[in-house]
């Protein structure tokens, strides 16, 4: 039988206490990435900590938080991993592109499911072959597609002798767009050119020097941390236009443009949900967990770019805790139910607006076939004058004539390399 999530509080109320619902947190409040990494991670906790509050967890069982520091550093992650998923480990939200490539065997080993939101490993939206990870709700191949449909929009739809440069991080993060911005390339007739830098990002002198003597007509980033800074501080000091430099969403934060000032101005980043706080679930934000003193951090990134992502993750994490909880019809439920509900996930607006989160992101569902969601996702740019970021255009959908040969591609070659036989049965 079914159960509704109020039918399962009012079981739990008269029956025995159960355990938790652990979540566990990934977290890097320290290191090069830690002014990215630290909001995401209020914004994860302290949405956990407002359904304990108001709601009294998921379905009337109490939610805990494991948060484990990992530094953005892949062995440090995979430490954290191995410590933690003996508590009963739900979902992992790695928050690192390296950390999920060595998640990925060993989660579905031990049957745990991973949600890299917006990173990872892209063809993972294929759940035929990846039935333990899932990127819901855009990846990275959507967001290269993304900002050339934007190139496109500004230039009457024909970009034929352009030039786009990519700054990216020398990572296997910073690499996952290539292959796509080629195959567009190919589709669209721009010249591309992949610049590299290494790790954390903080010397760019000789990679803007080369951007000032090719001068390409747009320039996009895959960087994280202090390397945004960094790039959006060098853009300016060689007067690069803001207007035709764009971020992926991890690029997109409040700590990237402040430092560089006015000189940010204009700047523009993907986003895959709205940014700001005036949404209805702030209210309860404020009220259950910042005035109440349970905070994870000072209270004082509520609305940032990277709080939002965190309290979104952990949205998406609560409401396929919900279904898991439907389908099983238990309200305790295992890491394997949380895999199935993750698996029939279906974000609509009417859920969005109930949540107290009204047009906050696109609407999206998840199947056996698809562990991507819609790949749909945003512009947004940075008025240094008002100090904040804005939507400018409406969600673009990806390119799946391009990204979907590719994922079924690089999904069929992981499948053949790890004795896989793809299956949605």
């Amino acid at each position: 039988m079914k159960l509704t999530t109020l039918t399962i509080a009012a079981v739990m109320a008269a029956g025995p206490v159960m355990a938790d619902l652990v979540f566990p947190s990934l977290s890097y409040r320290t290191g090069p990435y830690a002014a990215n990494g630290i909001p995401f991670a209020d914004g994860y906790e302290d949405y956990f900590t407002l359904l304990n509050e108001r709601d009294g967890g998921i379905g009337g069982v109490p939610i805990r938080v494991l948060e484990c520091e990992t530094g953005y550093n892949t062995e440090k992650g995979v430490e954290c991993y191995e410590s933690t998923k003996g508590e009963g480990a739900l979902v992992y939200q790695p928050l690192s592109t390296g950390i999920t490539y060595q998640l990925i065997p060993k989660a579905t080993a031990d049957g745990i499911p991973v949600h890299s939101m917006g990173y990872g490993r892209t063809s993972a939206k294929n759940g035929a072959v990846f039935s333990n990870i899932f990127n819901y709700p855009a990846n990275y191949w959507d967001g290269a597609s993304h900002a050339v449909t934007h190139i496109l929009n500004e230039n009457g739809g024909d970009i034929s002798g352009t030039k786009i440069a990519l700054v990216y991080h020398n990572s296997a993060y910073g690499k996952e767009p290539i292959r796509t911005l080629e195959e567009l390339s190919a589709k669209h007739g721009y010249e591309f050119l992949p610049i590299a830098v290494d790790h954390p990002g903080q010397e760019q002198k000789s990679q803007w020097l080369q951007i000032r003597q090719q001068r390409p007509d747009y320039v996009l980033m895959w960087g994280w941390g202090v390397m945004n800074q960094v790039a959006i501080q060098e853009a300016a000091n060689i007067r690069f236009p803001m207007d035709k430099f764009i971020g992926i969403w991890w690029s997109g934060s409040e700590n990237d443009v402040l430092p560089a000032g006015a000189g940010a101005d204009g700047y523009k980043a993907l986003t895959f949900h709205n940014l700001g706080k005036d949404f209805p679930l702030y209210d309860d934000m404020q009220k259950y967990v910042v005035d109440a003193g349970k905070a994870a951090g000072a209270g004082d990134q509520l609305g940032t770019a990277l709080y939002n992502r965190g309290m979104y993750a952990a949205m998406l994490a609560a409401e396929a805790a919900k279904k898991a909880q439907e389908i099983s019809g238990v309200a305790d439920i295992t890491p394997a139910q949380m895999r199935d509900g993750m698996e029939a996930l279906e974000i609509t607006e009417e859920l969005m607006t109930e949540i107290g989160l009204p047009n906050f992101g696109p609407t999206f569902s998840v199947s056996c076939e698809n562990h991507g969601g819609n790949g749909l996702g945003a512009v947004a740019q940075w008025d240094a004058g008002a100090g904040k970021w804005s939507l400018i255009t409406d969600y673009y959908q990806s390119d799946q004539d391009i990204i979907s040969p590719l994922v079924a591609e690089d999904s069929a070659a992981f499948a053949a390399e790890s004795g896989i036989t793809p299956s949605c049965s």
